[in-house]
């Protein structure tokens, strides 16, 4: 529907030479200056109420920097790339805390099992990013969720330290931790839960890397 009553407008900007891409009733408009953007946002604004009679959205529409403004989840980089847009990332790990919030009560193969589910159609779509660095950062993110999960399944500081030390941690380093008072959150970035449940660990799993798939991906 809506590129049946967009067809005008792609008309339009392309009769005036404007670059652009719509996607249904998304449109980006790149021009040079923000001063012609605010004359192209007017003019374009003006075409499709009053001769389309179409409203535009005027909360989310704007005139900014290209960097500042996504599409489809999207954004354009200095260099010309598509970029992962911020508000992208956040939605990305609202949807993670879900899957791995600790009050589910349900297994860690299950909670990976679920997160992969997620995890693979989301970097799937995203697979022409340039986002390495992102990826790099949420699979730092999602271990210590994971490792978080874990430990408050442990609940107590001796059951956590029995654990610690049956995944290999020294006792001395295992009862530190149990008996440390901090929040599963917290102890899930020491080093002595990084010996416990290392990446290979989480590799041995199923877990997906995103980095890695994203590698795969792209070539």
């Amino acid at each position: 529907m809506a590129n049946l009553l967009l067809d005008d407008l792609d008309q339009l900007l392309d009769s005036r030479g404007h670059r652009f891409c719509r996607y249904a009733d998304d449109c980006n408009i790149y021009v040079r200056s923000l001063a012609a953007g605010q004359r192209v946002m007017d003019s374009v604004t003006r075409f499709l109420e009053g001769k389309l009679k179409l409203r535009v959205n005027r909360e989310k529409s704007a005139v900014a920097p290209v960097g500042e403004r996504k599409f489809l989840g999207h954004r354009l980089l200095l260099n010309g790339k598509l970029g992962i847009s911020p508000k992208s990332v956040q939605r990305a790990k609202e949807k993670i805390r879900q899957i791995t919030r600790r009050s589910r009560g349900v297994s860690l193969a299950q909670v990976i099992v679920d997160l992969n589910l997620f995890l693979v159609g989301w970097i799937t779509y995203y697979r022409y990013a340039a986002c390495r660095f992102e990826l790099q950062c949420l699979d730092e993110w999602i271990r210590r969720r994971l490792r978080s999960y874990r430990l408050k399944q442990r609940k107590r500081g001796k059951s956590i330290a029995g654990f610690l030390r049956s995944m290999g941690v020294s006792a001395v380093s295992a009862r530190k931790v149990g008996s440390s008072g901090k929040g599963p959150w917290r102890l899930a970035d020491c080093p002595a839960v990084h010996k416990a449940m290392p990446i290979r660990r989480f590799h041995s799993q199923g877990l997906v890397f995103l980095v890695a798939k994203y590698d795969l991906l792209r070539h």
